[in-house]
This record gives structure tokens, C-alpha cells and sequence, in this order.
């Protein structure tokens, strides 16, 4: 049975946090913009609970969404449908979590990232503890900034070795790490050079607009976040009988969110069925076929800074 994995990201731009590293909207939604935005998951919420597929759900808000209620409620609903073979999302996991003791804890994860600036580690330690008090799973990630290297270690330290801390590059200067920093960041993350390439893409097959697509605020469908190009509308058509397999417009992948979806990367056969809130299968075993495989990924750097 196919699982459709879906990418949610509606009008929230706002975010309590104001990392100097972050390439998105730093906006300040108005309460008329809050309320449009509930609207619109309240309704993605709902076609997701009569779509007769069996799917899988990344919410990537340009904001923080936790923070706020209709996202908690949004999550928990929908981790409780059957057909919802897993719904996770990207956060900074600073909003209320008790919200989510009643969701379906076979479904429901987290993909969080800890921003060293915004928050005391202590802090982002006790909402990681709140999570495996409900037995829900997530992942953790930071960005690879070297100022922030002894920070690294420690969260590493504090976190359980069943969570997957993984690091995003910082690929600004294509001269930022020495040979020494790449080890350390190796000894924290396996695969973590797996993100620093900018993966050449233009004509390379993809699942994105086949079995996974991006779907906006509108119920407008795309094949991913990064290609501009319109299949339908999730409140107008039957979207499924418009997918099919397409290549990649782009010249280069440049992102998780969308190069894990390459059939030539064969990075489902890392993630598994985990792929959408980034954890390894089998974690903490490392597969050593990919952990080799980092002698190959050449000098070039990804110019984006994934959230």
C-alpha cells in the first residue's frame, strides 16, 4: 500500500524565536492573520480525515506553530486517524506540550531543533524529558556553528542515546570547517555530511509530486516545497488521480525536506518509515553504508540553512 507523505505549511510566518542564522519570515502575524491561518489547518485537518489514503504528514510552518493551540489540536486529531500512518512537525519545542498526552503516540513526532541563543539548554531538556514521559518520539537538531561546538557536546550528553541528534551544516563559507571540527561533528551526527552537498537535481527522478507533495495554506499542491509548478487543489480535485512520477526542474537539491525524497540518494532505506520526522531506522545502530559513503560527497556546500 502506497503511503502518500504530505507537506503542510500554511500562512503562520510569526516566531517567539529570532535566530541571526535563519533565512525564514521573521514576521509578526496580526490576530485576524492568526485566525485565517487556524481556518486553514482546521480545513487541511478535515480533508485529510476523508482523503481515503493512507498518509503521512511534515508540517514545516515558516513560523514556530506549537505555540499555538489549533497546531496542538490539529496534531493530536490528526495522529488519532487510522489512515495517518505517522503526522510530525518542525519545531523549536518551546510551546505547550501537555496538549499532547492524548495523541496517538504511534503516530504522532517531532522533529525539533535547539537554538543555543534562544533558549537555555536546561530548558529545551525538560520539554525533550515532557515528550519521552508521554513516549512520543522525536528527533533533535542544531546548527553546526562552531562558537556553539561545547554547547553541542553537551546536549549530545544529556540527550538520550536513543534520540538522534543531527546537525545542520553551516554552509555560508565552503572553508568553515577544519578537518578536526568535521570529525567532531561526525562523532555527534554519522551522516551529517550527507548535509553538506548541494545535490545536482535538474532531471533526477523524484517522488515529490508522485507520492509526496507540498500543500499550502489554499490546498494548493505542488510537488515540493522548492518547485513553483501547480498540480491542483486539494479542495477542488482529486489530487491522487494527478499525481504521477515527475524529475526535478531544479538545478540543484539543496534541502532535507527535499532531497531525503531522491530514489537515487536511497535515503528511505536509512530513514524508513521514520523519514518524516528524520530519525534513523534502527537508531542508535549506525549503517555503515552510509557513514562510508561520506568520502563521496565531493566540496560543494548547500547555500540554505534548513530549519
Amino acid at each position: 500500500m502506497t503511503v502518500y507523505r504530505v507537506l503542510y505549511r500554511g500562512s503562520l510566518s510569526s516566531c517567539n524565536y529570532e535566530c541571526g542564522y535563519c533565512p525564514l519570515a521573521k514576521t509578526r502575524n496580526t490576530r485576524d492573520e492568526l485566525q485565517q491561518d487556524a481556518h486553514q489547518v482546521e480545513r487541511f485537518v478535515d480533508w485529510v480525515a476523508t482523503a481515503g489514503r493512507s498518509l503521512g504528514i511534515l508540517f514545516t510552518p515558516w513560523g514556530e506553530a506549537v505555540v499555538h493551540p489549533h497546531y496542538r489540536r490539529a496534531l493530536v486529531r490528526l495522529s488519532r486517524m487510522p489512515h495517518v500512518q505517522r503526522v510530525a512537525i518542525q519545531t523549536n519545542l518551546s510551546g505547550h506540550l501537555d496538549d499532547f498526552s492524548s495523541a496517538g503516540r504511534n503516530a504522532l513526532a517531532f522533529w525539533a531543533t535547539y537554538h543555543p541563543t534562544q533558549t537555555t539548554l536546561a530548558r529545551f531538556i525538560r520539554q525533550c524529558r515532557k515528550l519521552e514521559e508521554m513516549r512520543l518520539r522525536y528527533s533533535v537538531g542544531v546548527v553546526g556553528l562552531r562558537e556553539n561546538f561545547d554547547t553541542i557536546a553537551e546536549l549530545r550528553r544529556r540527550l538520550p542515546p536513543d534520540v538522534y541528534l543531527w546537525i545542520n551544516c553551516f554552509k555560508n563559507d565552503p572553508r568553515y570547517y577544519r578537518a578536526d571540527d568535521l570529525s567532531f561533528l561526525r562523532e555527534i551526527d554519522p551522516y551529517v555530511d550527507l548535509n553538506r552537498v548541494d545535490y545536482p537535481s535538474r532531471g533526477a527522478t523524484c517522488r515529490a509530486g508522485d507520492s509526496v507533495f507540498s500543500v499550502d495554506g489554499h490546498g494548493n499542491v505542488r510537488p515540493c516545497h522548492f518547485v513553483d509548478r501547480q498540480i491542483g487543489n486539494i479542495y477542488r480535485d482529486n489530487i491522487f488521480a494527478l499525481l504521477a512520477p515527475r524529475t526535478c526542474p531544479n538545478v540543484t537539491c539543496e534541502c532535507h525536506i527535499g532531497y531525503v525524497h531522491r530514489p537515487d540518494l536511497d535515503l528511505y532505506w536509512l530513514f524508513g518509515d521514520n523519514v518524516l520526522e528524520r530519525i534513523p531506522a534502527g537508531w542508535p545502530l549506525v549503517q555503515p553504508a552510509f557513514t562510508q559513503a561520506r568520502t563521496a560527497v565531493g566540496s560543494a556546500r548547500c547555500p540554505c540553512q534548513e530549519k
